[in-house]
């Protein structure tokens, strides 16, 4: 995968991460988490959509739509632990 398709998937899915906490609110801690679980979730979503000949979304070599679904999806699982957690 060239490195153009990389950071555009770091920036979406640290975006995905940063928005999510603005609107969950929350500590620095919980940011961390969060950043860490749409990362996973949305290189996980890459791989997983072209494996599975999911192409929706696809910006070059990245497959924006599948990653973009599962980042949010982890994002929200995430959440849904910290908040059993508490």
């Amino acid at each position: 995968m060239p490195l153009p398709s990389i950071l555009l998937g770091f920036l979406l899915s640290t975006s995905f991460a940063a928005l999510f906490h603005l609107i969950r609110s929350g500590s620095l801690r919980q940011f961390g988490t969060y950043l860490l679980a749409s990362w996973g979730g949305f290189w996980l979503g890459d791989t997983l959509g072209w494996l599975l000949g999911w192409h929706f979304g696809a910006v070059g070599y990245l497959n924006t739509g599948m990653a973009s679904l599962s980042a949010l999806t982890a994002l929200l699982l995430t959440d849904l632990v910290l908040r059993l957690r508490e």
